[in-house]
């Protein structure tokens, strides 16, 4: 299988989270920019990815789609970049259990509160994440007072849930605790996660129309 990595995304799109995992992995990638409406529903795109969205990753021959996919397959794929707990240990479960709870419950609860939807009464319980508050109470009590997920290593558990957060609360659809400010801040600061705001502001900046 050939090694070589390419990224599909928009700078102003959830591809911002695996431009930050791809950064920790650390190894080399080539970067498709997709416009929204042209490029990404595009034959070629589609071919990619049927759902005609952002991010995907092709690794060799293997296509992966969806964000929490990927940062679970780029974890694996390149073991020797330490983002995951080997297989086997025991901080694998905590390693899943908040990897996806950030592609499960956060995304469900910022996407719903975003879009200015209503659980009707009572329906808490026929909803995968039952309420905005016992979402953001259950990351508050996993982020409280500890730095990492999962174990004393960073993880990309730590990663996703962080963008979500960081992302939410940024855009004003999670409500800012002083635990999940501290959490983000940190992880904000790491050097690949600094190295991925600017590549993609950069990209998103020569976007923009002279003058604008």
């Amino acid at each position: 299988m050939s090694n070589d990595l390419v990224f599909y995304t928009h700078p102003m799109s959830r591809g911002r989270i695996i431009r930050w995992m791809l950064e920790e992995v650390g190894q080399p990638y080539e970067t498709e920019v997709l416009d929204f409406g042209t490029t990404m529903k595009a034959p070629a795109y589609l071919a990619i990815n049927p759902m005609g969205k952002v991010p995907a990753i092709r690794h060799g021959d293997i296509v992966v789609t969806e964000v929490g996919a990927i940062c679970a397959y780029l974890a694996d794929a390149f073991p020797q970049a330490g983002l995951a707990p080997p297989p086997g240990s025991e901080l694998r479960g905590p390693y899943y259990r908040w990897l996806f709870f950030a592609a499960g419950p956060i995304e469900q609860a910022i996407t719903t509160k975003s879009m200015g939807w209503q659980i009707p009464e009572g329906g808490e319980r026929s909803v995968g994440f039952g309420s905005l508050d016992d979402v953001l109470d259950a990351a508050e009590a996993a982020v409280d007072g500890r730095e990492y997920l999962a174990g004393d290593s960073f993880t990309a558990a730590d990663l996703y849930l962080g963008a979500h957060l960081g992302w939410g609360m940024d855009f004003g659809t999670l409500e800012k605790r002083p635990a999940f400010e501290a959490y983000v801040s940190r992880l904000q600061a790491r050097p690949a996660a600094v190295r991925a705001n600017q590549i993609d502001d950069a990209l998103l900046a020569a976007q923009q129309p002279a003058g604008a």
